[in-house]
């Protein structure tokens, strides 16, 4: 059933949201500042995204996107602006506070539970920081991510490549092979090339291409 199924998948938000909290917890007050794999966002900022996002249902996210005539980057610098506390403490205590949450703009739960995964690591990575998330939680993000576009352009990214997993069962698409842990698969998916290195096969030439724009 798909709500059994949805349960299950917010049930795995639940567990990533609160090991990203007890490393946010570890944090001095520079690598909060610290920059991050989303570009010019800090931890701090990349923590407010995850706030907004569990607490915005689609009517309010709706609202927001209208308000910024539908340019994405305008509505997520306006909601980081907006949950973004004024310490890293009270950003903390925030996202504390929506790790329970189910809500989101829209009913595309594995999305979600990508946006939680990709995003903790897009903290981590610089920090060095180095918690995997189990492969129960990667499998769903990574066949989503391998079926469809959706906050990013991931399955343009893989479309005409077969990707295999070393650490769990995902097999995925026909074409040159890309391989590698499941972890390396959804980021690289997700658009970040420094997880490029991790994967090995023919097909990898062409995603870094496509990554870099020079390549269809």
């Amino acid at each position: 059933m798909v709500t059994s199924h949805n349960d299950h998948l917010w049930a795995l938000m639940r567990t990533e949201r609160t090991a990203l909290a007890e490393d946010l917890s570890t944090l001095t007050p520079e690598q909060w500042r610290h920059s991050t794999l989303c570009g010019r966002w800090s931890v701090q900022d990349v923590v407010a995204h995850l706030i907004a996002a569990a607490s915005m249902n689609q009517v309010r996210w709706l609202r927001s996107m209208i308000g910024a005539r539908f340019r994405v980057d305008v509505h997520n610098q306006r909601r980081v602006a907006e949950y973004r506390g004024r310490t890293p403490e009270e950003t903390l205590e925030r996202f504390r506070r929506i790790i329970p949450s189910t809500t989101s703009p829209s009913g595309h739960v594995p999305a979600y539970l990508g946006e939680v995964v990709v995003h903790s690591q897009d903290i981590r990575q610089p920090l060095g920081l180095s918690r995997t998330p189990g492969a129960e939680a990667l499998i769903p993000v990574a066949e989503f991510f391998a079926s469809r576009d959706f906050a990013v352009n991931s399955h343009r990214l893989v479309k005409g490549l077969s990707l295999r997993a070393t650490d769990g069962p995902f097999v995925v698409g026909a074409g040159p092979m890309v391989s590698g842990s499941l972890l390396a698969l959804v980021m690289t998916m997700a658009g970040r090339a420094v997880y490029l290195g991790e994967l090995e096969g023919p097909g990898v030439p062409i995603l870094r291409a496509r990554l870099e724009g020079t390549g269809a």
